[in-house]
């Protein structure tokens, strides 16, 4: 394991600063670390002292401070650990924004086995790492995670395979079932249909089986599909 993921995981060393007050003690382990006092986790060793009449005995506070672990630095620190353990050349880039973290793996064609078929590789990795970074903190926002650029290639093909379906269910007549998809593939797929004039789409079957259905709309009865309320 290397220094850095221990050092997320809350293995590394504590640094210690001392100060007048506590406060100046935290300001300075800020600074030292490079970070802002708000992403400092800290214990105080000595509350400081004024001594006897605030000449003699004087003490400084006395904290111990490090960086608070977050859900973005785990993710980068967990995928660099599994490339170097996996012996993989990747670069790691983690974007933080308020509803969740998108972190990002590039490299060559080996990342494919990170994927799998149709990305089942991909969102078993992405649900460990969300349980595995839920144990060191204790952010709501989710880990979501791309290799290679898959996630938005697959979001692609499936707004053609909706549009393709729908012009198909148009045609016969017939609702047209589609192969099962985890629930972030199936809501891909009610968003591009959401507007159609002359279908609408709903989800079927219990998971890991759910499935979208693309069903003609009645002559007559236009307006805008928002499926079945759950993906």
């Amino acid at each position: 394991m290397s220094a850095a993921f221990r050092e997320v995981l809350g293995a590394g060393p504590w640094i210690e600063t001392r100060g007048r007050t506590v406060e100046e003690a935290l300001e300075a382990a800020a600074r030292r670390l490079g970070v802002g006092r708000e992403a400092l986790e800290a214990r105080v060793v000595a509350e400081p002292s004024r001594g006897f009449l605030g000449l003699v005995g004087q003490r400084d506070a006395v904290v111990q401070a490090r960086v608070r672990p977050t859900k973005a630095r785990f993710a980068a620190a967990f995928l660099e650990e599994l490339a170097r353990a996996a012996g993989l050349a990747v670069q790691v880039a983690v974007e933080e924004g308020p509803d969740r973290i998108l972190a990002r793996m590039e490299g060559g064609p080996e990342l494919g086995a990170l994927i799998g078929r149709r990305g089942v590789a991909l969102e078993a990795l992405q649900y460990l790492l969300n349980v595995a970074a839920a144990r060191v903190s204790e952010e709501q926002r989710r880990v979501v995670l791309d290799v290679a650029g898959y996630r938005e290639r697959r979001r692609q093909s499936l707004e053609r395979l909706a549009l393709r379906m729908a012009e198909r269910a148009r045609r016969t007549r017939r609702p047209v079932t589609l192969e099962p998809m985890p629930a972030a593939e199936r809501r891909v797929v009610h968003l591009a249909l959401q507007n159609h004039p002359e279908v609408r789409t709903e989800s079927t079957g219990t998971e890991p089986y759910r499935r979208v259905v693309i069903v003609p709309r009645r002559p007559g009865r236009g307006g805008v599909s928002t499926g079945t309320g759950r993906p």
